[in-house]
């Protein structure tokens, strides 16, 4: 179906979602922190990306930034479980900057899928 690029640096969780993703026959490539997801992005063509917002290297909103700098038209979904500030704040800094779609940590495997699916519909 889709090739998504799914960055967070919880590999509990990036594992547990990939799989999800999969089960739901896409193709999922993981990267565990933005400069990795960053380098991925640049050497390969995504449908959507799905970014974790606090990550230990580098901000997510910084990465989302530069994914727009480079594909304009990339779509993105953005989580966040919060960190310095509540998570819901971190989300709207993110719809700011034209993410796609946003989803507060923790939510289930159903609200993922059906996210995934509204943004790739859209």
């Amino acid at each position: 179906m889709a090739k998504i690029l799914l960055v967070d640096d919880n590999d509990e969780f990036r594992e547990h979602s990939s799989q999800l993703l999969r089960r739901a026959k896409h193709t999922v490539t993981t990267a565990a922190n933005d400069n990795e997801a960053l380098r991925l992005v640049q050497d390969n063509v995504f449908d959507l990306v799905i970014t974790d917002l606090i990550m230990p290297e580098k901000e997510g909103i910084e990465t989302i930034v530069k994914m727009r700098k480079k594909i304009p038209t990339l779509k993105i979904i953005a989580m966040s479980g919060g960190g310095l500030i509540a998570p819901e704040d971190y989300l709207v800094i993110a719809r700011k900057l034209g993410v796609a779609q946003t989803l507060a940590k923790p939510f289930s495997g159903k609200e993922l899928l059906a996210a995934v699916a509204s943004v790739l519909a859209q």
